[in-house]
This record gives C-alpha cells, sequence and structure tokens, in this order.
C-alpha cells in the first residue's frame, strides 16, 4: 500500500430530525440542497462506502482498500469484512428518534450481523435547552417502558441531562437513546445500521400503523440493555506545549479525541489507522513521509496504519476530533495516570476496565 490521508465522499440521509446546520453552522462542502441530517464522513457499510477523492487511490472505495490492505490500512493482524468504525457529522435540529442499536452479541444472534453499534456523540453545538434522554430509570420494567413509550412520555422511563458544546456522551449498543433539538454532533459508530425506534412515524416522518407500531417498540425492548446510564462528559485534557488534547471518550471499539492545535503537532500511531474531522475554521497541513495533504474545513480524512509519524501544521488554531481503535492501558489509561487523573475519572469516559 501507498500509504497517505485518505479523504473520500460523504453518503448523505436525509432523516426528519435534520435541517442546515452541517453545510450552514459547520461548512460543510458540497452540501445538496434541502436537509441534511447526516453526512457519512468515513464509512464503509455496504452501499455507503465512500469513494475516495485524492491521492493514488482516487476513484476506488474504501472497501476494495480494506479488502486489499486490511493491515496497511487498518492495523497489523487485523481482518474483517469492513472498515471497523464510521464517523458522521449529525444535524438534530429537531429531537432524533427515541431508539437504540443492537450490541455485539444481539447483533450476531438475532441479525446475522458481524457486530452491533456502539456509539459517541461529540457535542460541537447545543442551543441552550438541549438535552439527551439515555438509558431507563432505575426500577421500570418492561410494562412500564411500553406504556410510557406508547404515551410519548420518554421523560418519565429515561434520565434526562442538558449538553452544551465540548461534552461526549458515550452510548453502548442496546441502550435507548435521543437527543435535541437544535444540536450538532460529530458522532464515532461501530460499522452498523442496525436500529430498533419506538416511536409512531418511521425515520421520514411517515406514520406507521399501530401494529406496526407495537411491534417495533416490543423488538425494542427484546434488544434493551439497562446496564449502562450515558451521561455528557467533558473529557479529560492533556496539555502538550501550546496544544490541547482533551480525551473525550473511550469503550472497546474506539477511542475520541478533540485536539486544539496553535502549533505544529507530531502524531504517531504504532500499528494502527487513525480518522481526522476537521471541525474548526482553520485549515490543517498534514505532513508525512511521501508528501503533504490539507484538511480544510469539514473535511475528514483516514491516515493508514502504514503512515508512520506525521505532523500536524495547523493555520493559526485548528480544531480536530481524532478517532481510533485504542490500546486502552496504553493509550488511555497511563497518559492520564501520569497526568494525575483517578481511575474514577477515567472511568467516566466509558468502558474502560480500570
Amino acid at each position: 500500500m501507498i500509504p497517505y490521508p485518505i479523504k473520500m465522499t460523504a453518503h448523505v440521509r436525509t432523516y426528519y430530525f435534520g435541517e442546515r446546520l452541517i453545510p450552514d453552522m459547520l461548512g460543510k462542502k458540497n452540501a445538496p440542497e434541502g436537509i441534511v441530517a447526516e453526512t457519512w464522513e468515513i464509512s464503509d457499510y455496504l452501499d455507503t462506502t465512500g469513494t475516495i477523492t485524492n491521492g493514488e487511490y482516487e476513484g476506488r472505495t474504501l472497501h476494495s482498500l480494506v479488502e486489499e490492505f486490511p493491515e496497511e490500512l487498518v492495523g497489523r493482524g487485523w481482518s474483517g469484512p469492513h472498515f471497523p468504525l464510521l464517523g458522521k457529522f449529525l444535524d438534530a435540529s429537531y429531537p432524533l428518534p427515541v431508539h437504540l442499536h443492537a450490541d455485539d452479541e444481539t447483533a450476531k444472534r438475532k441479525h446475522n450481523e458481524p457486530h452491533g453499534k456502539s456509539e459517541a456523540w461529540h457535542i460541537l453545538y447545543a442551543a441552550e435547552g438541549a438535552t439527551i434522554l439515555a438509558g431507563v430509570k432505575d426500577g421500570v420494567g418492561r410494562d412500564e417502558l411500553f406504556e410510557a413509550f406508547k404515551k410519548r412520555d420518554y421523560e418519565a422511563v429515561m434520565p434526562k441531562h442538558e449538553i452544551k458544546a465540548g461534552d461526549t456522551v458515550y452510548v453502548p449498543g442496546g441502550v435507548i437513546h435521543t437527543f435535541g433539538p437544535d444540536t450538532l454532533i460529530y458522532e464515532i459508530q461501530q460499522t452498523s445500521d442496525l436500529g430498533q425506534s419506538v416511536m409512531p412515524t418511521d425515520l421520514y416522518g411517515n406514520p406507521l400503523d399501530e401494529a406496526t407500531w407495537h411491534s417495533n417498540i416490543n423488538e425494542a425492548l427484546d434488544e434493551l440493555k439497562t446496564d449502562y446510564l450515558p451521561r455528557p462528559n467533558p473529557g479529560l485534557v492533556l496539555e502538550d506545549g501550546n496544544n490541547r488534547r482533551a480525551l473525550c471518550c473511550v469503550g472497546p471499539h474506539f477511542a475520541m479525541e478533540r485536539w486544539t492545535l496553535r502549533e505544529p503537532y507530531s502524531m504517531s500511531r504504532p500499528e494502527r489507522f487513525a480518522m481526522l474531522s476537521n471541525v474548526g475554521d482553520g485549515e490543517v497541513r498534514i505532513e508525512y513521509e511521501g508528501g503533504e495533504e490539507s484538511l480544510n474545513r469539514a473535511e475528514s480524512c483516514v491516515l493508514p496504519a502504514a503512515m508512520g509519524e506525521t505532523r500536524l501544521s495547523p493555520e493559526g488554531e485548528a480544531s480536530l476530533v481524532v478517532c481510533y481503535e485504542p490500546d486502552i492501558g496504553r493509550d488511555v489509561v497511563a497518559p492520564l495516570r501520569e497526568a494525575g487523573y483517578s481511575d474514577g475519572d477515567i472511568r467516566s469516559l466509558g468502558e474502560v476496565g480500570v
């Protein structure tokens, strides 16, 4: 493989909860007219796999690179049916449907899919009063949940938390959730699109007949997990000169960080890929052995595992969301302990196991 920062086309979803925050507020170029609820920036999910737009592999799909160069692209010793993570921008101008995604065990047993969908949301913008509902209140049983969902009284059975820009919410598979309104996020997730909604409409706002609605609620309750309560977290900060890294969340499938760069920053990823999304106003120049690439506002890229050391040079101040598959002990626990954070602080980031 010829390793370089790989950019690709974004897949757009026009779900009812979106408006125009992604192009208008985030500055996403080439967005279509009308509703832009989601742009799948890095995706290898079935027919949404991105088409490479730069460099040696321009015109090829991300999936074709995964098949030909699994270890060079994703990481040493890795194999799998598709690129393991999916990164997207999501506009919740209106509240998302109350829904959940299967966990790994349920995905394999019930849906014949290789894995489920754990996810995390990094809040880029939230109007005053924006909230999440996530998880199930203590002591609430299946019958009570069914009746609350029928009455659309979600707050009666789900914990509610206010959110603000800079917060991150980690949501394992099986945990029921919604958020909004007037919220713009970056979402990292396992590569999956499994979902069960308890709403009386579909994702485009079309009403369901009562039998289908009741069946969907029961399907969601069959997959529901109640052993994790998501909460907004501001992250744990590591300072590096004039640069700042906030570790936002971590779990067995991914870690997410928010970087604020005011001077050049060298990064190396021991034998693993990284995903970068520019969520600031300034351009970032990516310098690597063999060349350089620019990452402009609202653009994303994959740095292949085979790239080695990479130097990021901001234009003024840059802001990046960085996601990767972690070695939790090496990449998360060790640096945070060295910076003085307690194991309780570290556990607040998600599923860490310390």
